[in-house]
């Protein structure tokens, strides 16, 4: 089963992740505001993760880690 992991603390909040996910698992959190003072993305649903890893290609600060 692949798993997603972000480093929250690291993440801007820039939502191109969420944007690319063929899935729709991935969101910004609307409560949680990392160090840095953004809301990091987060993986809503990780069951129906597919291990694509078009999130941790575009990703512009390799916050994310894909692993199948």
């Amino acid at each position: 089963m692949p798993r997603v992991t972000f480093k929250e603390d690291e993440c801007k909040g820039c939502g191109l992740c969420v944007t690319v996910c063929p899935k729709k698992i991935l969101a910004m959190s609307g409560d949680k505001i990392n160090r840095k003072g953004y809301y990091p993305a987060y993986c809503a649903d990780m069951d129906k993760c597919i291990g694509c890893a078009m999130c941790a290609i575009i990703c512009p600060d390799v916050v994310i880690k894909v692993e199948r």
